[in-house]
C-alpha cells in the first residue's frame, strides 16, 4: 500500500470519500457502540443455559477462556485499523492481503451473520414487550402473530434510526447501554450477597476454585461447544470499527474502542456468569441453570428468585426484563450500523452493486445499505417465524452465527499478520502486536470453527448444538444437524452471489478497483510496505 494522492485513486479520477459524516463519535461513544453491540444482557439471558448444559460448573473459565481470541482478534483489528481506517473493515483489509476472493468472502461472513441474528434479535425484543406488562400468554409465545408484528416494529425504528444518523445512534445506545449494566450489576451483587449470607436458593452454591479448571470439563467436544457459543456472547465489539469514517482519530480511536470493549465485556461476563451459577446451580430442575425449560432465558427466571416477590422485588424483576428488552432493541440497532457500512464499503470499490454506496444528503448516513438491511432482515424473520419449527430454526440460526463469526474474525486475524508481514522485524512490539498475537487468535478461531463443523455434520448427537436435523431422502442417508446445514447454505449462497456478481462486474475480481497497493485516505506512516 503507498502514500495516497489528492489525484490518484483506483475507482476513477473522480472519486471522492464515500461521504460519511467524519468526527460525528468519541471514544466514548465508539465503546458505547462497541459494548452495545454485543447485547450483554439478551446474550446472557438466551446462552448461558445452553453453556452450562456442554460445560456445567466450567462456565466461567470458558468465559475467560474465550476472552483470548477475542482480545488477540480486537488487537489485529487494531493495528490494521491505524494503516486502513476502512468501513468495510474485514471486506477491505482481506481483500488487501489476500486478494478479491477471500474479501469478498469475508464480506459476506459479515453480512450474513448480521441478517440471521436479527430474527432473533427481534423475536426476543417482541416477547419482552409483553413479558413487561404482564402479558405472559402472548409473551411467552416466541411465535405469536403479535410478537411478530412488533419485532418487525423494532426492526423497522432501529432501521429508521440508523438512517437518520450516527450521532442519534450513539446517544440513544447510551441510555440503553446504561439501564443494562446498572441492572446487570444489581442483579449479580444481589445474587451474590445472598448466596455468600446463606439467603440464597435451595439450589445455590457457593465459588469454588475448581471453577476455573478447564480440565474438568467433560470432553473437548464439550469444551469447544462452549466455546462457540461464548464467540456469539462476546460479538459484537467489532462495530466500533466499522464506524471508523465517523470517528475523530479515525486510525486510533476505533481500535482503542474494540480492546475497551472486549475487557468491559470479560468483566460483565464473568461476573454475571459466577452470580448466576452461584445462586442457581447447575441443576436441571427448578431455577437449575441446566433446566431446559428456563434455557433460553435464565434471566427473567432468575430475576424473580433473585428480587423475590414482594413489591420492591416486582419493581426489579421488571426492570430485568427491560434490561434485556433495551438490550436486544440495541443490539438490533448497533447490528445494522456495521452491515450498512459493510455493504456501503463494497459497493464502494463495485463489490456490490453501486447503489448500495448512495449516502443520504443531509443526514450523511449509507441510506440504501441501511434500508436495504432493514428489509431483508424484517422478510427473513417473517419467512422463518412461519416455518416448520421457527423456534427451533431461529434457534439453530443463532447457532450457526459461530461459525461465521469464527470465520470472519479469524480472517481478520490472517489479514493482519499477512499485511504487515514486511513489518514485523522493525521492533519487538511490531512482532507481536502486528504478527504473532493477530495470527494466533485466527489460529484459535479458525481451529474453533474446524471442530464445530465436525460436531455438528451429523445430529443428532451428544456435541451438537442443532435443535433440527435434515434427514438426508438419498443413500447414504445421512442426518444432518441443522447449525451445518445453514452454515453450509450461507456459504453457498455466498459463494453464487459472488460468481454472479463476478460475470456481471468482473473490475473488483480482477483486481482493478481494490488491491494491495491502493492507496489508503488515512496512511500510516511508519509502516513499511
Amino acid at each position: 500500500m503507498t502514500a495516497a494522492t489528492e489525484s490518484a485513486h483506483p475507482l476513477d479520477d473522480t472519486w471522492e470519500p464515500k461521504g460519511l459524516k467524519t468526527g460525528a463519535l468519541g471514544l466514548f461513544s465508539s465503546v458505547v457502540i462497541g459494548v452495545a453491540s454485543t447485547a450483554p444482557a439478551y446474550s446472557l439471558a438466551a446462552t448461558l443455559g445452553f453453556i452450562v448444559f456442554f460445560v456445567g460448573h466450567q462456565s466461567p473459565i470458558v468465559v475467560i477462556l474465550a476472552f483470548v481470541p477475542m482480545l488477540f482478534t480486537a488487537i489485529g483489528y487494531q493495528e490494521l485499523n491505524k494503516a486502513d481506517p476502512d468501513c468495510g473493515t474485514t471486506f477491505t483489509w482481506a481483500t488487501r492481503a489476500f486478494g478479491p476472493k477471500t474479501g469478498w468472502l469475508g464480506g459476506w461472513g459479515i453480512l450474513a451473520a448480521d441478517i440471521l441474528v436479527m430474527a432473533s434479535l427481534a423475536q426476543i425484543a417482541g416477547q419482552y414487550v409483553f413479558l413487561l406488562f404482564n402479558a405472559n400468554g402472548i409473551g411467552s409465545d416466541p411465535t405469536s402473530g403479535w410478537v411478530l408484528l412488533v419485532g418487525i416494529g423494532w426492526i423497522a425504528l432501529m432501521t429508521w434510526i440508523c438512517y437518520v444518523g450516527v450521532e442519534l445512534s450513539a446517544n440513544i445506545q447510551k441510555v440503553l447501554l446504561t439501564i443494562e449494566l446498572i441492572m446487570l450489576l444489581v442483579f449479580a451483587v444481589t445474587a451474590l450477597v445472598k448466596v455468600g449470607t446463606d439467603n440464597g436458593a435451595a439450589t445455590s452454591i457457593k465459588f469454588a476454585w475448581s471453577w476455573l479448571n478447564p480440565f474438568d470439563i467433560g470432553s473437548f467436544s464439550a469444551f469447544i461447544r462452549g466455546l462457540v457459543l461464548m464467540l456469539f456472547i462476546y460479538w459484537g465489539w467489532d462495530s466500533a470499527v466499522s464506524v471508523n469514517e465517523e470517528t475523530a482519530d479515525p486510525t486510533r480511536t476505533p481500535g482503542r474502542a474494540a480492546i475497551i470493549s472486549t475487557v468491559m465485556l470479560l468483566v460483565t461476563y464473568a461476573l454475571v456468569t459466577i452470580a448466576a451459577q452461584s445462586f442457581a446451580g447447575v441443576g436441571d430442575k427448578g431455577i437449575g441453570l441446566n433446566n431446559s425449560d428456563n434455557a433460553g432465558d435464565v434471566l427473567s427466571v432468575l430475576g424473580k428468585a433473585v428480587f423475590g416477590s414482594g413489591s420492591f422485588g416486582t419493581t426489579m424483576s421488571h426492570l430485568l426484563i427491560l434490561m434485556v428488552l433495551t438490550s436486544a432493541a440495541a443490539s438490533t440497532q448497533t447490528t445494522i450500523l456495521p452491515t450498512a457500512r459493510t455493504s456501503l464499503a463494497m459497493a464502494v470499490y463495485r463489490a456490490l452493486p453501486k447503489a448500495f454506496a448512495r449516502i443520504h444528503p443531509r443526514h450523511l448516513t449509507p441510506s440504501v445499505s441501511t434500508v436495504a438491511f432493514g428489509s431483508v432482515s424484517i422478510v427473513l424473520y417473517a419467512i422463518l417465524n412461519y416455518s416448520k419449527n421457527p423456534t427451533s430454526v431461529i434457534g439453530d440460526c443463532v447457532s450457526a452465527l459461530g461459525l461465521m463469526i469464527a470465520f470472519y474474525y479469524g480472517l481478520t486475524g490472517f489479514a493482519c499478520a499477512w499485511y504487515y508481514r514486511r513489518n514485523l522485524g522493525s521492533s519487538p512490539r511490531n512482532f507481536f502486536m502486528q504478527g504473532v498475537i493477530p495470527g494466533l487468535g485466527g489460529l484459535i478461531l479458525f481451529f474453533v470453527l474446524g471442530w464445530a463443523l465436525r460436531d455438528d455434520w451429523l445430529a443428532p448427537s451428544d456435541v451438537s448444538t442443532s435443535y433440527t436435523v435434515w434427514d438426508m431422502p438419498f443413500a447414504p442417508h445421512w442426518h444432518i444437524g441443522g447449525v451445518f446445514l445453514i452454515g453450509a447454505v450461507t456459504f453457498v449462497v455466498g459463494l453464487l452471489l459472488m460468481i454472479a456478481w463476478r460475470i456481471a462486474a468482473p473490475a473488483f475480481f480482477r483486481g482493478e478497483v481494490l488491491h494491495e497497493g491502493t492507496p489508503t485516505l488515512v496512511p500510516d506512516p511508519d509502516v513499511v510496505r
